[in-house]
């Protein structure tokens, strides 16, 4: 049976969402029953702290509101047809609003704290965001209060469309909001930590124990960063899936279209998704288990060429693998390279759906990223763009963000020295952030300190997707182990995965290669 297993500091080839709601998206909130109300008590608790504003912050306006709780419902998120579950048996909470502003530049950014009128397990948590999101509004808010967390959440300042899109980064006249895309990048997560252990404090009367990060993609950048700049933050940081180098990863997600539009070959869903199934079928049983997951996705070396000459059925029409069909998709597997050769970013592993980077449409968020902080042109179409133009392009990311958003420091002697603690997971069919990626970070982390499992740990769950379950699960309680690291000293060095699928039985390795494929939508 496979389990997560822990990566080991070895030599690496080069090679689901996370749900939020923007604030202006609320939630609705069903009256619980008379049990479930706030208390008189917990109620008068609930008042507008008198708060120090973070360095180089301004505070707006402090607010505060008793909440009933109960059941809680959300609209659908970005990208999503149906909306999440309820959230039930919420219990009743304080909710703490924090506005900051940053020098002149007009910026308003949104700091929202939960905090439980009982139950209050003594610890603090933050969640991070998604996409070009800053943080997580949604379900995860009111499901953190029922576990008995102060939790808090922010918008960074960055108020996207929708969370696909940097419509953020532009002032009015056309030039990069560099306060906005500071806040995005480092110091609005680094300000909720501040200002939400301190608003736990005043409520509760005492400090959180214990104060935890709590985030995935985005909000894994978001940890790493927090890991590198600011480790006295938090005892533990839970950062899966995380897009470290975001000045690399931006651009890099953009690869798989522009090589389909500079070979002229733009390959259908369907066949695609032939050339997953094949690279899963045949590194299915490396680790020993037929069971439609493979087990250590950084070691499959399928072809891509020995699928030339099969058909594909889509949409009733019959479709033949080519030669050119097969270097397209090698090229896209391996990744970014200079025309020289070089590599620049990591491609995807075999077993991740190529449909989300392969579409008929650039990924939004790798198209955003070009138009609005490198053209400075939202209109500018991605689909003009050449080889040698995607490594200027590339070269210019790195020079003007890499400060600002690379969170791929190695240098964790602050995190360590704060006795603090970093745990990852990362799906082995990410498909829209590279494992490898990850792999490669915590390698270079373990040359530079040898031994790094007293204070870093990064997991690999095979089969999983972007942040959530794929062909296999996704870690049931990833924080719940961190707190038993940070608190107990019991350190994780397997998550036993559940009988997977629900139905105990595999999936087909080929049932998807035929007949019409459409990829649901993720937020990054």
């Amino acid at each position: 049976m496979k389990r997560l297993l822990l990566v080991a500091a070895a030599a690496l080839p080069l090679a689901a969402a996370l749900t939020a709601v923007h604030p202006g998206a609320t939630a609705a909130e069903t009256p619980p029953a008379v049990s479930d109300r706030a208390t008189p008590q917990s109620a008068d608790r609930c008042v507008a702290p008198v708060l120090a504003p973070p360095k180089d912050a301004r505070i707006v306006s402090v607010s505060a509101a008793p909440k009933q709780g109960g059941t809680l419902t959300y609209p659908p998120q970005p990208g999503a047809s149906e909306p999440p579950p309820p959230v039930t048996g919420v219990p009743p909470y304080c909710q703490v609003d924090v506005t900051l502003t940053h020098g002149s530049a007009g910026d308003r950014e949104l700091i929202q704290v939960w905090l439980p009128a009982t139950g209050w397990n003594g610890r603090f948590q933050a969640l991070g965001g998604s996409g070009y999101l800053g943080g997580d509004f949604g379900p995860s808010l009111p499901t953190a209060v029922k576990a008995g967390y102060a939790v808090g959440t922010t918008d960074a300042g960055a108020t996207p469309t929708t969370g696909f899109t940097a419509d953020w980064a532009l002032t009015d006249d056309g030039r990069v909001n560099t306060t906005v895309l500071k806040n995005f990048a480092e110091r609005g997560p680094h300000e909720l930590a501040v200002l939400g252990k301190a608003i736990t404090k005043d409520f509760y009367g005492r400090g959180a124990h214990h104060a935890y990060w709590n985030g995935c993609s985005t909000g894994g950048r978001q940890g790493y960063m927090e890991a590198q700049r600011h480790p006295g933050d938090f005892d533990g940081i839970l950062a899966a899936a995380p897009a470290i180098s975001w000045d690399r990863f931006a651009v890099g997600d953009l690869w798989p279209y522009v090589v389909m539009n500079e070979e002229d070959n733009h390959l259908s869903p369907c066949e695609l998704n032939a050339f997953t199934a094949a690279a899963r079928a045949a590194c299915d049983g490396d680790d020993g288990a037929i069971d439609g997951i493979v087990g250590n996705a950084i070691a499959c070396d399928f072809d891509a060429a020995s699928l030339v000459g099969e058909t594909v059925l889509c949409e009733g029409e019959e479709l033949t693998i080519s030669a050119r069909d097969a270097a397209v998709v090698e090229k896209i597997w391996d990744g970014p390279r200079a025309a020289d050769g070089k590599r620049l970013w990591f491609g995807l592993t075999p077993s991740a759906d190529l449909g989300y980077l392969a579409g008929p449409a650039p990924f939004p968020v790798a198209s955003s990223w070009v138009q609005n902080l490198l053209v400075k042109d939202p209109g500018f179409d991605v689909s003009t763009i050449t080889y040698a133009d995607y490594e200027r392009l590339f070269a210019q990311s790195v020079e003007e963000y890499h400060r600002v958003i690379g969170s791929d420091d190695t240098d964790l002697s602050g995190l360590r020295r704060a006795g603090a603690k970093l745990l990852t997971w990362h799906g082995g069919d990410d498909q829209l952030v590279p494992l490898a990626g990850t792999l490669s970070y915590r390698d270079k982390v373990a040359r530079r300190f040898g031994d790094i499992d007293d204070f870093y740990r990064v997991f690999v769950a095979p089969g999983a997707s972007h942040c959530q379950a794929g062909a296999g699960p996704a870690p049931t309680d990833p924080l719940g182990a961190l707190v038993r690291w940070v608190e107990n000293g019991h350190a994780p060095t397997t998550w036993p995965r559940p009988r997977w699928p629900p139905t105990g039985r595999p999936p087909s390795a080929t049932s998807a290669s035929s007949g019409t494929y459409s990829p649901p939508r993720v937020v990054c």
